[in-house]
This record gives C-alpha cells, sequence and structure tokens, in this order.
C-alpha cells in the first residue's frame, strides 16, 4: 500500500498581481467564496444563479435570455462559442492580430470549419478594410470571429464597427472580451455582438475558472437549427440552458462549481455598485498614472496610444535587460507578478496589468517604484 504523504497546509504570500491575469482579487470576493457550501439545486442557490445572470448581463450591456457562466475558464467559454456555432463546412473569417486570434482560428478548424485568415501585426488593431475586403471575397462566409481586446499585446480593436460590417454581409460574430469585460467600454446589445465570452479573472477581479458568456437571438437559432450535433456534451447551450433558465424548476446537467459563483457574484456585484462607466474610467485614470511613470523611466509601449487598452501595457523590454532576471527579482523582493511576453513578443516586452481591483494607486507606485530599482540594478 502506498504510504499517505505528509505536507504542511499550503498557504502562499500575498502577491500584487500586475500581470496579463490572474488580477487581484477583491477581498469581498474571498470572503464570499468562504461561505457555506450548499447544493447547486438549493432553492436559495437557483435564486442566487437568478441574480447572478442579471448582473452578468449588466456587465455585458445584453437583455440576451441565453447568459449563463460557463463553469470552466474562458478558453472554455471561447470552445462553447464556437462548438455551439460552426458546423462543418461553415464559412469563417477570422481575425488575428496576436496569440488568442490564432487559437480562435484552431477552434473553428476543430469544429470542421473553413477559415479565411485577416492578419494585423503584434500590436496593432483587427483592420476593418481588411475585414470587408475578406468579406467581399467570401459573400458565403457565415461568422466574423475578433479578439475585443487581445492579451497578448494590449490592444483594443474596434468591436463595434466591425460587428457592424458582418451585419452589413449577413454574418454573426464571436467575439472574445476575456480581457476587456469590465474594463473598457463593451455594449453587447447596441454593438450587434451575437456570441460573446469572457473570464471571471481578469477586470472582473474574481478567483479563475469561470467564463461569462451570452448569446444573442440570432445565434441561438444558429445553435437551434444546427444540422448536426454539438460535438462537445458538456459544452452543448442547450442543455446548459435548461440549468440556467429562469424559474424555480432546474434540469440537472453538472455539479456547479457552487462557491465560486458564489465569488463571480460577488465580483459583479461590486462592479454594479460602482458602475460600469466609473469603472471603465478609473482603468484609463491608472492607465494615465502607469503610462507616465513607464515615459520618465524611458520605456516604450508596445501599442500605438490610439489603439491602447488601459488595463493591459504591453511594453518593450531594453535592450541588454534580462527579461526573466527582472521578473524573478519583482517576485521575490516586492512579492509583485508582471507578465512575459507571448508568441511573437516572447523575449521582446513585458505585460503589466491594471485590472479591476488591481486597477489602483497603490499598485501603479509599487510598480513604477519596483521596476524602476530592478532596472537600475540591471548590469
Amino acid at each position: 500500500m502506498i504510504a499517505a504523504p505528509k505536507f504542511a497546509p499550503f498557504n502562499p504570500p500575498r502577491r500584487v498581481l500586475m500581470g496579463p491575469g490572474p488580477s487581484d482579487v477583491y477581498p469581498e470576493v474571498l470572503a464570499a467564496q468562504s461561505r457555506p457550501t450548499v447544493g447547486h439545486l438549493d432553492p436559495l442557490f437557483i435564486q442566487m444563479m437568478d441574480e447572478l445572470k442579471a448582473l452578468i448581463q449588466y456587465a455585458f450591456q445584453t437583455e440576451n435570455e441565453m447568459t449563463v457562466a460557463i463553469s470552466a475558464p474562458g478558453s472554455a467559454g471561447m470552445e462553447a462559442c464556437f462548438v455551439n456555432l460552426v458546423e462543418p463546412g461553415d464559412k469563417v473569417v477570422v481575425c488575428r492580430n496576436g496569440v488568442f486570434g490564432e487559437r480562435m482560428r484552431q477552434n473553428v478548424e476543430r469544429c470542421g470549419g473553413q477559415v479565411v485568415m485577416v492578419d494585423n501585426e503584434w500590436g496593432e488593431p483587427v483592420d476593418v478594410a481588411e475585414v470587408e475586403v475578406a468579406l467581399h471575397a467570401n459573400p458565403d462566409a457565415k461568422f466574423v470571429a475578433f479578439v475585443h481586446a487581445e492579451t497578448s499585446t494590449g490592444a483594443v480593436s474596434d468591436a463595434k464597427a466591425l460587428c457592424a460590417l458582418a451585419k452589413a454581409h449577413d454574418c454573426l460574430t464571436i467575439v472574445d472580451a476575456v480581457t476587456s469585460l469590465g474594463g473598457v467600454e463593451l455594449k453587447v446589445d447596441e454593438w450587434g455582438i451575437d456570441a460573446v465570452y469572457s473570464g471571471s479573472q481578469k477586470c472582473l477581479s474574481c478567483v479563475p475558472g469561470l467564463s461569462p458568456v451570452s448569446f444573442s437571438p440570432a445565434a441561438v437559432e444558429k445553435l437551434t437549427s444546427r444540422k448536426t450535433q454539438v460535438q462537445s456534451w458538456f459544452l452543448d447551450q442547450t442543455l446548459v440552458m435548461g440549468y440556467w433558465s429562469g424559474g424555480g424548476r432546474r434540469s440537472y446537467h453538472h455539479t456547479a462549481p457552487v462557491n465560486a459563483l458564489y465569488a463571480l457574484h460577488e465580483s459583479l456585484r461590486l462592479l454594479a455598485a460602482e458602475g460600469l462607466e466609473q469603472a471603465w474610467q478609473r482603468h484609463r485614470d491608472m492607465h494615465e498614472l502607469l503610462k507616465s511613470g513607464l515615459t520618465e523611466l524611458g520605456l516604450e509601449f508596445v501599442v500605438p496610444e490610439a489603439s491602447r487598452l488601459p488595463q493591459l501595457n504591453a511594453i518593450y523590454i531594453p535592450a541588454g535587460v534580462d527579461d526573466a532576471a527582472v521578473r524573478r527579482q519583482l517576485l521575490q523582493d516586492y512579492n509583485l507578478e508582471i507578465g512575459a511576453g507571448l508568441g511573437a513578443l516572447a523575449g521582446r516586452a513585458w505585460r503589466i496589468g491594471l485590472m479591476g481591483y488591481g486597477a489602483r494607486r497603490e499598485n501603479v507606485a509599487l510598480c513604477l517604484k519596483a521596476l524602476g530599482d530592478v532596472l537600475a540594478q540591471q548590469p
């Protein structure tokens, strides 16, 4: 018989999380997660789910009935949108200007769809004119998929214009809002977004592991009129909605992550109490403070100012500076985490997050002081 391992309780230090996610979690959210667990079909829990659905609708600015929290991280939210909507042979225009546009492409291919790529340089937004060219060249396209806020670069694209263009060409839109929800303007109904997904661990400052998603009536019609079965049982939204639908009677689908949903409810309740526009402004204000300090340190942004996310700041690593050594020293000496570059920016850039609860003055001050001190010690 294998002997029982003996470990001490895991007690992590209190880090300041200023990378690309997870972000600092609100103390109230951590407290909410520690409340007593109830059954996932308990009438009180179902009442909380109804409130959570309304809070997600507020955050997305939508009245979509099919609005839920997927019991898995944002990557599962992404997959839920693609596997429910894209059938074999469907043509999808995929916009790629970073890592997460590439993941969209892979999802389309795994669904058996035909991919039409529109590529832009890393650090640039999606070019609306190039998407229009692709749509004219592919009049049989059914979807346009793009990342609103590209986490790998810190670039924000014009979701409103892209959705209007897609609608003019009779296409549905699939939008990655993982890093944008709660941090910058996002208006699902007004802009005509058909399928959108996000994550709990970015600007919502919740624990990782949940993905708010929303499907428009047009997307629901596409889903319910499929000729083929959704390839994922767990992510099939026609089954999940039986659990999230309004009213006290719910059909069992899976055991929901009860305590994590408490946490999401609290984080969205805090967002609603602050107000969306106030939250968007706070992120902009903290970005301006950070930008001023980084400029004084002689650091340059990857993304031009007009297309720059306030909550995800990608900056070039100065020549001769050891990327990993700086991040390691920040973590060891200051309990401060910033992110490394991804893909084409690996080893060339750092990503500094100002997300949700992390977008506050003391975090900006700590980051600038710590980064300045560590860079001064570089050979």
